[in-house]
């Protein structure tokens, strides 16, 4: 089975699109064909985003996304790394990947340092297609 860490913004597609490639990802977690690990502070960061106003997403939505990523990860907490990132609220996403040898799947590379085990949504699926 694959192990990924899922970066939020990829959790909120998911949430507004239920068609696309996070989605995809998503469900796949809340069928447990992917294993997601998870942190404190990553699942805090999911609930915070998941109910801004500017998302509109309903109490009951939010709920179901929160309790299916729950029931399905594994929680962890890494130690913090020193990598340099550009925007240190993303440390814990990586930490979190590393620490549990998954793939951080996220829709904003551009905030990582260019690693292999760091994919798009697109291209962890492409991956899982060529496996």
């Amino acid at each position: 089975m694959h192990s990924a860490v899922i970066d939020t913004n990829v959790i909120i597609s998911a949430a507004i699109s239920p068609t696309g490639n996070p989605a995809k990802i998503v469900n796949m977690v809340l069928d447990k064909t992917i294993q997601i690990y998870l942190s404190a502070q990553i699942l805090a960061e999911y609930e915070e985003v998941l109910s801004r106003t500017e998302f509109n997403f309903s109490s009951e939505k939010q709920n179901a996304f929160l309790f299916g990523i729950r029931k399905s990860g594994i929680l962890i907490e890494p130690p913090v790394s020193d990598i340099p990132l550009p925007d240190e609220s993303d440390r814990i996403f990586y930490d979190t990947a590393k620490e549990s040898a998954s793939i951080l799947i996220s829709g904003n590379l551009k905030h990582y340092p260019a690693e292999s085990f760091i994919m798009t949504p697109s291209d962890f699926l492409a991956s899982l297609e060529n496996a």
